[in-house]
């Protein structure tokens, strides 16, 4: 059950407005958690740019992939229902990959080792190990695309804990529980 309401469209602080106007046109709504996010402007505006940002980086299927992955070893499961509707309907991934990205994993070697380095990363608070760090570069990632892959694993994590204190009403369709996988 929500711990705090979703702002009613007239209730939307005008600095926000722009930024849920623009997701609402790129995916056909207006996602619950980001209502309730548009509280704060500050932090609301933050987080938009962020992800405005870390859209560039990598590919789309390592992107959502490791969304999936950061969002299971979070528990969040608004976030794992969202992860898997883009990582079907945007990245195209098929539901055994988006069930294997979960599991911190992918078929596609390259997209394995990003995915398998974010989950260490989350599951160690940063502290990986040099053998962890070398996998991601033997696999023809850079120090760029590394830190890349450190700060989508920090901006899935301020969406999951977000939406794991206020726990918005669900508006994808829901997930299979990890058990389940």
């Amino acid at each position: 059950m929500p711990r705090t309401a979703a702002l009613k469209p007239e209730q939307v602080p005008a600095d926000c407005k722009q930024t849920l106007d623009a997701f609402a046109k790129t995916i056909g709504f207006t996602p619950n958690m980001m209502v309730t996010f548009a509280q704060s402007p500050i932090a609301f505006n933050a987080w938009a740019t962020l992800l405005g940002a870390l859209s560039k980086a990598l590919d789309v299927k390592t992107r959502d992939s490791i969304g999936l992955a950061v969002s299971e070893v979070n528990g969040c499961n608004y976030c794992l229902a969202v992860h898997s509707f883009t990582a079907e309907h945007m990245a195209k991934l098929p539901a055994d990959e988006i069930a294997l990205a979960r599991k911190g994993h992918a078929i596609d070697p390259r997209r394995d080792a990003a995915v398998q380095f974010a989950r260490k990363v989350i599951e160690t608070r940063g502290h990986v190990s040099d053998a962890d760090l070398k996998a991601v570069r033997d696999a023809g990632y850079t120090d760029a695309n590394v830190i890349e892959i450190v700060a989508l694993v920090a901006m899935y994590s301020l969406t999951n804990f977000f939406n794991n204190v206020f726990d918005p009403e669900k508006d994808f369709p829901a997930v299979t529980p990890a058990g389940s996988l």
